[in-house]
């Protein structure tokens, strides 16, 4: 395919950008105004006010850190969106900095889309994203055009950009309304990028472009077409080499596919996120050698993006609220980011994902409770009033007898709680909401492996906020996601043995402080 790749990027603004950043600014501020913080994060990324969606153009850039997510300034549901933006210079305190992209160009009107940044050859930023407007001008009910923009920054503080304008135009013909999010990388002296799309046969492609100079732009092939004919999309894809410990590397392709049906206990969620992993060479398809697994076995997972710091590759995920009722729209704001997780390929042939070293320096005390037994049905309250902790704990799974035994967060004093349990009858870790005061219900179950089972011991890493919690099971082997809506007063957590008697072998609490965005 040829024709829709121009030799230079082609700028067409309708309205002046500052304009659109300063509106939203205020569109900011005025949701701030009147939230309510009663699920709001303390130690989660989220905005001010508004909603926010997918993670973008995470980057370690000169100094800092920098997170920047899809949003939405004016309201608490999707709507048009923009690019805020956090930093931090330790991944442990976070400020906030200006809004930096807003719809100011033709080809982006109604949105600015994901996108991701890299660092070029000469040290210097560049930031892709997909620029969004409606086929009919109006609504989606005509489908959207979407395209692939380029920016850069103005200064090494990120606090504003300059767009370029359109890079990669849409060949409709081939395209089924859906292209998008774009991911870079350099392997050997060429430029890669991949990005999102529904083939003109409604079919979820990733396709492959190639680049000199990062600005122009060739369309080689299709990297990745999904094997089922239900999945339309691969939204937020990912791609990226891993070593395992031996120095052995494989390529990482990730996305979040739709239309995907559930089965069994995968593909519970709306659209589900995953990975496959396998080999590439350059200019060739992606090559599969497992299937697709699940990054989060969670209520609340999707869009990962992921990173290469120099050492680790790090992926944030969206804790998305796909599912009504959605309680957290009444409160000014609307979704957050998962904690940074390191990615790392284990000697099982598998990805372990795990909260990077830099959130132990949120830990503010540590309470020991050292081994604790319970009895057939019994129950032990390891903390009165849990706003924002971690819990460490190792289960004896050979001297438990119990069907199922964990943790009740979030447990008022109506009854309510969101409850973290070992399931001996499935041999899977899941978190229950069939106790939840408000929100969604339902369970998700993280599996375990016929050697985990078989080692005598359960891992859990515990990571309770306001408003949600997220899972690490055996070392990050599995993770899982969920909001979790506590009701009005103290949040205690209790230990719990269902059906059977609990032996935990050691068990740590550790309050957590704010990174510093409330």
């Amino acid at each position: 395919m040829t024709g829709f790749t121009p030799d230079a990027p082609v700028l067409n603004e309708f309205t002046n950008h500052g304009e659109e950043l300063a509106k939203a600014e205020a569109g900011v501020a005025a949701m701030f105004a009147k939230r309510n913080n009663r699920w709001y994060p303390k130690f989660h990324i989220a905005s001010n006010g508004g909603w926010i969606n997918d993670p973008n153009g995470l980057c370690y850039y000169k100094g800092r850190w920098h997170v920047f997510y899809q949003l939405h300034p004016y309201g608490t549901q999707w709507g048009p969106m923009h690019w805020g933006h956090v930093s931090s210079t330790d991944m442990v305190n976070w400020k906030r900095e200006p809004v930096m992209f807003a719809p100011s160009l033709e080809q982006e009107k109604n949105g600015v889309f994901s996108g991701s940044a890299v660092i070029g050859d000469d040290g210097e930023l560049k930031f892709y994203y997909t620029g969004h407007r409606w086929a009919n001008g109006v609504d989606n009910t005509g489908g959207d055009w979407q395209v692939q923009m380029l920016a850069e920054p103005d200064n090494d503080e990120l606090t504003s950009a300059t767009k370029r304008g359109m890079i990669i135009d849409c060949p409709t013909d081939q395209v089924d309304h859906h292209y998008r999010d774009p991911k870079v990388w350099k392997t050997g002296d060429k430029w890669y990028m991949t990005f999102g799309v529904s083939s003109a046969e409604k079919r979820g492609q990733m396709w492959l472009f190639s680049s000199d100079d990062m600005v122009r732009w060739t369309y080689e092939r299709v990297l990745f077409e999904h094997p089922d004919p239900n999945v339309f999309m691969l939204e937020c894809p990912d791609f990226f080499p891993i070593r395992d410990a031996e120095g052995n590397e494989k390529w990482v392709i990730g996305f979040s596919a739709m239309g995907a049906k559930p089965s069994g206990f995968m593909n519970r969620n709306v659209n589900n996120a995953g990975y496959m992993i396998g080999t590439w060479t350059p200019g060739e398809a992606f090559q599969p050698e497992t299937e697709f697994r699940l990054w989060d076995w969670g209520h609340n997972y999707y869009a990962p993006q992921s990173f290469n710091d120099g050492k680790r590759q790090i992926v944030y995920g969206w804790m998305s609220p796909f599912v009504e009722p959605i309680p957290m729209q009444d409160d000014g704001w609307c979704g957050d980011l998962t904690l940074p997780r390191e990615i790392t390929l284990g000697a099982d042939g598998d990805l372990h994902t795990a909260p990077v070293a830099e959130m132990e320096g949120l830990r503010e005390d540590t309470f020991d409770h050292g081994a604790i037994s319970l009895g057939v049905n019994g129950e032990k309250t390891i903390s009165d009033d849990a706003e924002a902790v971690e819990i460490e704990m190792t289960i004896d799974l050979n001297a438990s007898t119990a069907e199922r035994a964990g943790l009740k967060i979030h447990a008022t004093e109506d009854g309510a709680y969101t409850y973290v349990a070992f399931d001996a009858q499935i041999g899977r870790v899941v978190i229950d909401r069939q106790a939840a005061a408000q929100g969604d219900r339902g369970y998700r179950a993280a599996p375990l492996s016929d050697e985990e089972l078989a080692s005598g011991e359960l891992k859990l890493r515990v990571y309770v906020d306001r408003g949600c919690v997220e899972v690490y099971v055996n070392d990050g082997r599995q993770a899982m996601s969920s909001f979790s809506y506590a009701s009005e007063g103290p949040r205690a957590i209790k230990l719990v043995a269902e059906s059977g008697t609990l032996e935990v072998k050691s068990l740590k609490l550790h309050h957590m402080k704010s990174i510093g965005l409330e």
